[in-house]
C-alpha cells in the first residue's frame, strides 16, 4: 500500500516492451534505501515489484495488464517518473490509501497558474469520472491530490509549489498522458450498491433504474 506522497523523481534508464509486456529499469537513489528484491515501488503510481537492484537504480517486470491500463506503453528512455516505496507499518499516513493499481489514464488539457498554485485539468473516461468527487482524493501519476472540481468530461486539481517541485507533474504539457487511480473507498461503495461503472453518469444500460444510486427501497431493505 502507498500514500501518494512522492519520495523522489527518478528517470527511466531503459524500457523494453515486447508485445504487451516487458521490463523497465529506473535510475533512483532515495527509494533504494532499505529496499530488497521482491519489494514494491510505485512508479508514476504503478505498483511494480523490484526484481534486481543496482547501485544507481532498480529493475522491474511489466505485465500486459499494466501496459493496457497505464501510460507505461507510451513512455520512453529518459522520461521522469514519480517514485514511492510501500508504506511502512509505523509510517505516517500523509496522503490517502493508494493501492498502485491503475484504473486508466487521463490526458492533461491545461495547466494554468493562479498566484502560487497551478490548476491542472485532466480529461478522462466517464467510468473513471464516476468515481471522482469534488474535495475527494485522486492519485495522478502516483501523487495524492485533492479534487477541486469535476465535470462530465474532466476534473481539476490545484497543485501547490512544494508538490510541483518534488514531482514531475508540472513538467508535463497539454496532451500528455497521466496514470489515474481513484479512491478505493468509492469503488467498494459502487460495488455494494450494484452499480456498473459509468451508470452514475447515465452511461449504463440500466441507467434509468440505477442512476440514482441509493433509493428508499435500498435503505428499507438494509434497515436504515
Amino acid at each position: 500500500m502507498f500514500t501518494g506522497i512522492v519520495e523522489e523523481v527518478g528517470t527511466i534508464k531503459s524500457l523494453l516492451i515486447s508485445g504487451t509486456s516487458g521490463k523497465i529499469a529506473i535510475r533512483a537513489k532515495t527509494v533504494l534505501e532499505g529496499t530488497k528484491i521482491g519489494d514494491s515501488i510505485a512508479v508514476n503510481g504503478i505498483c511494480l515489484t523490484v526484481v534486481s537492484l543496482q547501485p544507481d537504480g532498480f529493475t522491474a517486470d511489466v505485465m500486459a495488464e499494466t501496459v493496457r491500463r497505464s501510460s507505461l506503453g507510451k513512455s520512453k528512455t529518459g522520461d521522469l517518473v514519480n517514485l514511492e516505496r510501500a508504506m511502512p507499518a509505523d509510517g505516517r499516513f500523509g496522503g490517502h490509501i493508494v493501492s498502485g493499481h491503475i484504473d486508466g489514464t487521463g490526458t492533461i488539457r491545461s495547466l494554468k497558474r493562479e498566484e502560487n498554485a497551478v490548476w491542472v485539468t485532466v480529461e478522462t473516461k466517464p467510468e473513471i469520472l464516476a468515481l471522482i468527487v469534488e474535495k475527494g482524493s485522486i492519485c495522478i501519476d502516483g501523487i495524492s491530490l485533492t479534487v477541486a472540481g469535476v465535470s462530465e468530461m474532466d476534473f481539476q486539481v490545484s497543485v501547490i509549489p512544494h508538490t510541483g517541485e518534488e514531482t514531475g507533474l508540472l513538467r508535463k504539457n497539454p496532451g500528455d498522458l497521466v496514470n489515474l487511480e481513484t479512491d478505493i473507498v468509492g469503488k467498494y461503495v459502487q460495488k455494494l450498491l450494484g452499480l456498473s461503472r459509468g451508470e452514475e453518469l447515465g452511461q449504463g444500460k440500466d441507467s434509468e433504474k440505477k442512476s440514482t444510486g441509493i433509493t428508499m427501497e435500498f435503505l428499507q431493505e438494509y434497515g436504515i
